[in-house]
């Protein structure tokens, strides 16, 4: 059986603020005061590029908060673990979890976008179909209180929840959870693109997705 390599490398669920440059740049958004010296943070970043999700999937950033992704008690993302396939077809739920520091307020009137993306389509060794666009919802406001933010209710989608599929015999997948703010810190209503296809994220152009999709759209990950 085809099995999932879950990155909660949600870590990009760590997403920061900050102005595009360039077409070609993908800058990150600071929310807050993150340390720097935060262990569970640098421990997100080690092992983003450690599956070499920095720099294929997103840009180099240290992540400012941390994205729990859970189905159930016993279902989670946990920064690379392997799960059934069976168990992960439903949407989970999603709490952002800020480890250390204050986040202004100008960071918790932002709408923050959540996605899914598979750069191992249809296998790492062969990823002529990737990166496949999972997951896109938008509607996530965060609180500037200490408590962490849960999103679910709050979603709306842009692209629906397509559960991980790995075919027979390709070897397991990374599944990237991301999380993106708007990169000019707007806090208008964002007008986000539905994707052309769930191949390629609609670029058309292999080992493309995510990153092209959240430049096109003024998106930027959370983080330093």
């Amino acid at each position: 059986m085809a099995r999932l390599w879950l990155a909660y490398f949600c870590a990009l669920a760590v997403t920061p603020l900050t102005a595009l440059a360039a077409a070609t740049d993908q800058k990150v958004l600071t929310p807050g005061e993150p340390n720097p010296h935060d262990p569970d943070l640098q421990r997100v970043k080690h092992e983003l590029v450690k599956a070499e999700i920095i720099p294929t999937v997103v840009d180099e950033f240290l992540p400012s908060f941390v994205l729990d992704v859970e189905w159930s008690s016993d279902v989670y993302a946990s920064l690379g673990n392997t799960l059934n396939p069976k168990k992960v077809q439903d949407q989970p739920t999603f709490t952002v979890i800020r480890p250390s520091g204050t986040m202004d307020s100008a960071a918790a009137n932002l709408t923050y976008t959540i996605t899914l993306t598979d750069p191992d389509a249809p296998s790492r060794d062969n990823p002529k179909w990737a990166e496949m666009c999972h997951f896109i919802a938008t509607g996530l406001k965060l609180s500037a209180s200490d408590s962490p933010a849960s999103t679910s209710s709050d979603l709306r989608d842009i692209m629906p929840w397509k559960a991980p599929g790995p075919p027979p015999k390709t070897g397991k997948h990374r599944y990237v959870f991301l999380l993106f703010a708007p990169a000019n810190g707007t806090t208008e209503p964002l007008n986000l693109t539905k994707p052309a296809d769930r191949q390629h994220w609609g670029t058309g152009k292999e080992r493309h997705g995510v990153r092209d999709w959240a430049l096109d759209n003024g998106l930027a990950p959370v983080g330093e």
